[in-house]
């Protein structure tokens, strides 16, 4: 039996997208799409993704922690920080080491990451000084704080 309230055709397309904005996650991962797009434009000059300069910003912060810490401070796999670590050691910004045992290793910043990271971080600073512009005075703030409490209402474990 057809469903006399099935939508076919555009009105079917617009109201999937429509469904996919109440699904949390799709609106998320949207503005974070968008929110990448203008750090990355503005890090363009830098050679930098956004993804590369959050990496060197947490080496610098957390010193020389194995693969193992740094995944866990990213809140990524190993597997992609590994993969995401690739070009930032062919660029020589970091570099894996020896770890407190054999099976592991840990990312050290090297010095010319830490200039790589020096030189993009006003132009980072920028882009966050746009950002909260756009969001109102207390707007950065309320979004940060809710999405700390959204990871951590939803950490796994």
């Amino acid at each position: 039996m057809d469903d006399p309230n099935a939508m076919t055709g555009s009105d079917a397309g617009s109201a999937s997208i429509a469904g996919e904005m109440r699904c949390t996650c799709a609106a998320l991962r949207r503005t974070a799409r968008r929110m990448t797009q203008i750090y990355d434009d503005a890090l363009k000059p830098t050679g930098l993704k956004l993804t590369q300069y959050s990496l060197l910003a947490t080496l610098a912060q957390a010193g020389d922690p194995s693969i193992t810490d740094l995944a866990e401070r990213m809140m990524m796999d190993r597997t992609t920080l590994t993969r995401n670590l690739r070009p930032l050691q062919s660029a020589g910004w970091v570099r894996l080491g020896k770890g407190e045992d054999k099976r592991s290793r840990m990312v050290v910043l090297t010095a010319e990451g830490e200039w790589a990271l020096e030189s993009a971080r006003p132009i980072w600073r920028q882009a966050e000084k746009s950002i909260r512009e756009k969001l109102g005075p207390d707007g950065g703030r309320q979004l940060r704080r809710l999405l700390a409490d959204t990871s951590d209402a939803i950490a796994m474990g």
